[in-house]
Parts: C-alpha cells; structure tokens; sequence
C-alpha cells in the first residue's frame, strides 16, 4: 500500500481528479489480490472525527505518550536545533504537538507548516499566529512525500523539520526511507529532523491499541466503506465486514483489515468485485520499530542519529537526526 495517489492502468474510466483518484485506487485495490485500500481514504469530515477520538481511548497510548516525551524533553530537542531556524512540519495537520515544542523555542525564527489541505491548514496558520504574534507563519500546500519548495522567507535561514506522530510507520520501510530522503533534501545537509516513531512491545498491548473495547477504531476502518458509499456510488452493506487488527511479528507492523462476513459481491460505481467468507480488505499498516531498526533504516536514507528518547516504559520514542553534511 502507499499514500502516493496515482492511476493505474487498470482503472481506464476513472477521470484524474480527486473523486477520480479516489475511484481509481478503490477499483484497482478491489481487483488486486490480496485486496487492499490505501490508509489515506480513512480521512474525511467523520474519520477525522473518529481518530480525534480514538488518541483519548485508554488502549492508544501513542498520542498522549508522545505529548508527554515532547513536555519532558523539549528543552534537549530545542537545544538540538539552531537559534534562529525555520521548523517546517511535514503533514502539520493540527498544531498540538508544535505547541508543546514552541514553549521551549523562543528563538524560532519561522514555522512553515506542510499539508495538502489548504483550507484546513489556512485556518490552522491564522490561529497559530493570534497566538503566537512574534512568529512568523508561511504554510505551504504541497504532498510532502514528494519535494516541494519553500518559501522565499525561509530559504536563507538555517532549517529544521518536524514531523511527529509516528506517520512513519504507515510506510513500508522502504517507502519509508524514500520519504526520509525527500526531507533531507528539502531541508539540506546538517539540518535536523524531530520525529515520533512507535517501539515495538507486547502484541497485546499493540493489538488493543488497534481494537480498543468501545469499538471506534472498528467504526473508524468501517467509515472507509460509508465513504465509497457515499462519494463513489457504492453498494456495500458495511454490516457484512467486520474488523480485524493483527500484530505480524515476522513484518514487525500492526495490519488492519476489513473481513467480510460471507462470501458476497459488492459494486462501486457500477463495477463488481467477489469476496469470499472470510476474505478482507488490508487498509492500514502501522510498522513498529526498535531504536536500533529505526536508526539503521534512518542511515540508509543519510541521516545520523543526534539522539532518541523514550518514555519510561518503552512504549514510543521520538528521535532527533542530523542530515550527513
């Protein structure tokens, strides 16, 4: 799976636009096999509800363990950045975390928050600025797995990324590097880079965190069906899928899936695609590293690690790394 939206020749009706895009990826993933849909469709107007609910959930501990690394260590992550540097913040979406590093940042020159949705992170910036009048705001609309530029403002300035909430282990590993040689050249050589990445730990831990007993993480891989049903003229019957969250030890990533209940045929704008009972549909990996694996896939992309630090009981990390000169 990859978030790269792209059409492949298989989907030859699908125009190029987004609901396009969207179609594209759904009929081709559908006729694949094994069946799988890319994690980035979860996002709508009620996903996005959804998975603001699920970082409160007792079982998702990445989100508030990784708030509490960032209280904790602010000070040595600031330390690691240069007085006077631009922070770009790939993927910004909401500014909470940035928040709790800005405290610890009066020296930062500029923020430059990276996302593709431009209304959303329009509205982001102007309430970022009201509260932080002295900072200096450039947000650019851009898909940040690919290079993109900055703004004249920020090119003379010494650069530092950010890029929190452990989204690096919805890539494989080697799209994973791939992403993280983007940001080096974007950033530059001897720039630093502050980023979350999930620490391998008890399947049972992991696995809960992916299923939790309320049912919204469920809710929340289910939504994707609503959704073609609702922008691409699907005829899903969501009851007739279950969801299935799975630690695979051998992958080392927590796999979700949407199982269907019975052997069935669904159709997505006018197109059929056959399951069998039991058949699901892969939607998210969430790939889970130690410090060594995720130093060692970092140096692969030409980064050093500067440091890493841990929560106490090794549930994430955040990691600061240095671009090679």
């Amino acid at each position: 799976m990859t978030i790269d939206p792209r059409l492949s020749e298989t989907s030859p009706a699908a125009p190029i636009t987004e609901n396009g895009l969207f179609l594209a990826d759904v009929w081709d993933g559908l006729a694949a096999n094994p069946k799988a849909l890319p994690a980035k469709y979860f996002y709508d107007a009620a996903g996005s509800e959804l998975f603001e609910q699920i970082t409160v959930l007792p079982e998702y501990y990445p989100t508030r363990t990784e708030l509490r690394i960032l209280d904790e260590r602010g000070p040595a992550i600031a330390a690691l950045l240069p007085e006077g540097a631009a922070l770009v913040e790939f993927g910004s979406g909401s500014t909470a975390k940035l928040r709790r590093l800005l405290r610890h940042l009066p020296g930062l020159a500029a923020y430059v928050p990276v996302d593709v949705s431009g209304e959303f992170l329009t509205a982001q910036a102007e309430t970022l600025r009201g509260d932080f009048p002295d900072l200096t705001v450039e947000p650019v609309v851009a898909d940040f797995t690919r290079p993109f530029g900055l703004p004249e403002g920020v090119k003379d300035k010494a650069l530092a990324g950010f890029f929190p909430g452990s989204t690096i282990g919805n890539f494989e590993p080697r799209e994973a590097g791939r992403l993280l040689d983007v940001f080096g050249r974007i950033l530059g050589p001897g720039a630093v880079l502050v980023l979350g990445v999930d620490l391998v730990k008890d399947r049972e831990v992991l696995e809960a965190a992916y299923d939790d007993a309320a049912g919204v993480t469920a809710a929340f891989n289910l939504n994707l069906l609503h959704r073609i049903n609702r922008e691409l003229d699907g005829e899903i019957d969501p009851a007739r899928f279950t969801h299935r969250a799975v630690f695979n030890a051998e992958a080392s990533r927590i796999e979700m899936h949407l199982v269907s209940r019975r052997a069935q045929t669904i159709r997505v704008a006018g197109r059929s695609f056959a399951f069998a009972e039991g058949e699901s549909i892969h939607t998210e990996n969430s790939y889970k590293y130690t410090l060594d694996s995720f130093r060692a896939l970092a140096a692969r992309a030409g980064w050093t690690s500067a440091e890493a630090w841990t929560d106490r009981d090794g549930l994430f990390s955040v990691h600061a790394l240095r671009r090679a000169g």
